[in-house]
């Protein structure tokens, strides 16, 4: 129990470090926030819990694959801010447009032989 708690604080540390660099300086708090922390340390508990090569391989690799539908979202959300969408709207469109995308590599990725 002790450990999960040690997870979670650190989780939470990192979200905090972004938010507060990114307050003050928003390329630095983004270049921050687009360091794969959370999947390097998701691989660690998951390597600490498992020892498991076939599920570490299959998890890398899923992940990969992840990362490429939620990009879009990095762009649609500031071309709407800049045509004057108000924020909470720009980012229900993009987390929208994410899932959408998501929803589309679980059906395509099998298809195409990705283990996801």
């Amino acid at each position: 129990m002790s450990f999960l708690i040690v997870k979670a604080l650190l989780s939470g540390v990192i979200v905090l470090a972004v938010s507060e660099v990114a307050r003050r300086m928003p390329g630095l708090g983004g270049l921050i926030a687009s360091l794969p922390l959370v999947s390097v340390l998701g691989m660690m508990w998951l390597w600490r819990d498992t020892g498991d090569p076939e599920r570490m391989a299959i998890h890398a690799t899923a992940t990969f694959w992840f990362v490429l539908p939620s990009l879009p979202m990095f762009l649609l959300i500031p071309a709407l801010l800049k045509r004057g969408i108000a924020f909470w709207p720009s980012l229900a469109l993009g987390c929208l447009l994410t899932m959408a995308l998501y929803a589309a590599m679980v059906w395509l990725g099998p298809r195409f032989g990705l283990k996801l």
